[in-house]
């Protein structure tokens, strides 16, 4: 079985508050920001490699970022993954959800043989869960988002398990097919010092532009047709109350406070 995860590097949430946007471009400067794999993208992976060691086969990472972020990719290595595409060209900065997919999708296909393609629900940093379905689309494959656990029941058959609204369901699907994994489907495992030596042996493909075949114009920031407008950090803001007067008055107060709240 061959697996591709999708592997975004972002911006580390410990240093958000230096994060501001180009004026001209509009797009996050990501200069002198720490970058950390994609934690959702993280659990994708984990699952991955558990169905490797379950089923067999080869996982492979798959990363569109710029050159300074190479050394985030050895993460993936370290975890476990045989080998890493790295997606890096100027010409692909800026690119929105469907230039990212369409780029991701057409490299994929260069790949040609794969039977599961694995993203996370969404990113720290663009947080549209666009990708994944985007993928499957370019692919004509299909896509289930929000999995929790997946199973593999016989040659090319998956049973995977999705989080709805008010429980879960159980689905059926063939391969090849995109799944984005929800926080609940794993912990990711722990990375030791052997892990890390063995992540700098492995290889990591770069591939540019000139290395895909791409024919349509939904390349980088002239090829997006959705654009950053603003970006602002919420200032986290706390009111407190003291309650005073009779303690059975107090107890009534704060229960009925916390039923309007929706707590209890």
């Amino acid at each position: 079985m061959r697996i591709i995860v999708c592997l975004k590097p972002v911006p580390d949430p410990k240093h958000w508050s230096r994060l501001a946007l180009d004026p001209k471009t509009g797009t996050l400067i990501r200069g002198g920001i720490p970058s950390i794999v994609n934690p959702l993208d993280r659990k994708a992976l984990e699952a991955a490699l558990q169905l490797r060691e379950k089923e067999g086969g080869e996982v492979i990472t798959l990363s569109m970022a710029p050159p300074s972020a190479m050394p985030v990719l050895r993460e993936g290595l370290a975890m476990g993954a045989d080998l890493s595409i790295f997606l890096t060209d100027l010409a692909f900065a800026g690119s929105d959800a469907l230039a990212t997919s369409y780029i991701m999708g057409t490299a994929i296909r260069k790949l040609a043989r794969y039977d599961l393609i694995l993203c996370g629900d969404q990113t720290l940093d663009g947080s549209t869960s666009l990708v994944s379905a985007q993928i499957a689309e370019f692919l004509g494959i299909p896509n289930l988002m929000h999995v929790s656990a997946i199973e593999v029941q016989k040659s090319g058959v998956f049973h995977v398990r999705s989080r709805i609204e008010h429980g879960s369901m159980l689905v059926e699907m063939k391969a090849p097919l995109v799944l984005s994994v929800a926080k609940e489907i794993n912990e990711p495992r722990y990375i030791t010092l052997m892990n890390i030596l063995e992540g700098e042996k492995k290889e990591i493909r770069v591939w540019s532009s000139k290395d895909l075949s791409l024919s349509e114009p939904w390349v980088g920031l002239k090829g997006s047709p959705s654009q950053m407008a603003d970006l602002f950090i919420r200032e986290a803001k706390r009111k407190g109350e003291i309650l005073q007067g009779d303690p059975s008055e107090m107890t009534k107060t704060l229960a009925d406070r916390l039923h309007r709240m929706g707590y209890c």
